[in-house]
């Protein structure tokens, strides 16, 4: 009979010992604020939202092991086990590190490892995993990507400067990545060898198995692109461009009864809920049990740029029912043409209804979805990316209700209120009809597809997001590293239309 053998547990371990000199700041780069959080939260927020992970250990830069506690205590990570005061080199905190891991363990007990750099914050889960499950067959793992560049060597000829000497085959050049995985066993002896060279000096952990233990094969997992490292000022510049691009695939949907139960007894408030979208939103909502209050111009008389009108319309949803869970706003104007020819009226029309509006909704939910521990839904087009001749007034609103977005879930994070915005694909709708006439039948998405993805970030604990939904979304449910690539097809479909 076979004896079933356990799996080793796995451990990311955190390295986050930079000081933020080569980026010119007087804190440590990992504690830089990115998309309205810490550069180190974004990576542990990955490492935690992996099933592949067990558990997980910072080192920290010397003095600045409080910051990362707090950090980890208010985003609630529950995989983070201990954070340590790093070493005054990469090789001192690797070694204190593997000190860490090889407390408790039972004689001839095991365990994986993968190091990461903290100053990657954008990696893909799909990245940890090929790395987890390289563990099985292999004792040393490192992630690399090809190089795009020629990679020359040079010499330094006295006053003259740099010569080239070589360049070697571009085919064969990789640029290495993190996360570095390792059995515990292998890197720990590595370690234990390169303590006996008065030389050792290393600047990541693969180079020491390689020199150390010259047997031992080291894997290589594809990496990707996105995993940049954050070491120069422009790397700041282009990561939060990066998350601010970055769409999160719409979450699972619940089940019948699920829906109920989360449904039933709740408030949404509805604004631009007349009809397309915002009525979708509304009568599946209704369907589950919740109360609905389905606002807008030819249904209710509610003007959304009117913010007596939107103060007395939660007013009363409050007043009747004693909460408000939900408010969602669908509201907009789609107005196209040349900015020199626009009128002052028509200009007035886009900024109070879709950027002002948003903003006096918000403000004015606010004490409510306090309340309730709530959400605030907003929606935004493809065309937020980057403004295209003719839609300078609705790419520039939309533009700005994803950064309203992002703005306003780090503001209101620590009263639990989750804010996040939905960016559809063309979609079917009155007003895009109005605009564009009518299109090609399977062209457009329908509003109902909208409106049931829209219930599902509604009843997601996610904040903070643009969520992408598109007619045929086979990354659903993938890596962050997928909403980049919705990102860039969104940038795409413009050549098309406006979403």
């Amino acid at each position: 009979m076979s004896q079933h053998i356990a799996k080793p547990r796995t451990t990311a371990v955190i390295l986050a010992g930079g000081t933020g000199q080569r980026v010119g700041l007087s804190i440590p780069k990992q504690l830089l604020k990115i998309a309205g959080k810490a550069v180190i939260e974004h990576t542990l927020t990955t490492f935690e939202n992996t099933d592949s992970i067990d558990d997980i250990i910072v080192l920290m830069a010397p003095g600045y092991v409080p910051d990362v506690e707090k950090i980890v205590a208010k985003a609630g990570f529950r995989k983070v086990t201990r954070v340590i005061e790093g070493g005054s080199t990469r090789n001192e905190t690797t070694e204190r590190a593997i000190s860490a891991l090889g407390e408790g363990l039972a004689e001839g007990e095991d365990r994986n490892v993968l190091f990461h750099d903290a100053v990657r914050p954008l990696l893909s889960r799909r990245v940890i995993d090929d790395c987890v499950a390289a563990l099985d067959r292999y004792q040393a793992v490192d992630v690399a990507i090809p190089s795009a560049d020629t990679i020359i060597v040079t010499r330094t000829h006295g006053e003259d400067g740099e010569f080239i000497t070589e360049i070697p085959d571009r085919s064969r050049l990789r640029r290495g990545q993190t996360p570095q995985a390792f059995k515990l066993s292998t890197v720990r002896r590595a370690y234990e060898v390169a303590a006996g060279d008065p030389n050792f000096q290393a600047t990541d952990d693969c180079s020491v198995v390689l020199k150390y233990l010259p047997d031992v094969p080291i894997h290589v997992v594809a990496g990707d692109e996105y995993n940049m490292k954050v070491t120069q000022p422009v790397d700041v510049f282009i990561a939060d461009k990066l998350f601010q691009l970055a769409s999160t695939a719409a979450p699972e949907q619940n089940g019948e009864e699920a829906y109920r139960e989360l449904l039933t007894g709740r408030t949404v408030v509805i604004f631009g809920g007349s009809y397309g979208i915002g009525k979708d939103i509304g009568e599946l909502a209704e369907s589950y049990g919740a109360k609905v209050y389905a606002l807008g111009r030819s249904t209710t008389g509610t003007h959304v740029e009117n913010p007596e009108e939107v103060d007395d319309a939660l007013s009363k949803a409050y007043a009747e029912t004693g909460r408000i869970d939900y408010v969602v706003n669908t509201a907009g104007v789609l107005r196209i043409g040349k900015l020199a020819e626009t009128d002052n009226a028509t200009i007035e029309e886009a900024l109070k209804v879709n950027y002002l509006a948003p903003v006096q909704i918000a403000r004015s939910s606010y004490k409510y979805l306090a309340e309730s521990k709530g959400q605030l839904l907003l929606y935004t087009s493809s065309s937020y990316t980057r403004g295209r001749a003719e839609y300078s007034l609705y790419s520039s609103t939309k533009a700005a209700m994803v950064n309203l977005t992002q703005a306003l879930s780090d503001e209101w994070a620590g009263d639990g209120i989750r804010v996040n915005c939905i960016n559809p694909e063309r979609t079917a709708t009155p007003m895009r009809t109005k605009a564009f006439g009518q299109e090609p039948a399977g062209s457009l998405l329908s509003s109902e597809a909208v409106a049931r993805t829209s219930l599902d970030v509604l009843l997601s604990e996610l904040t903070g997001h643009v969520i992408d939904v598109r007619q045929q979304d086979p990354t659903a449910g993938a890596s962050q590293a997928s909403g980049f690539e919705q990102a860039l097809a969104g940038v795409l479909d413009r050549q098309d239309g406006v979403a």
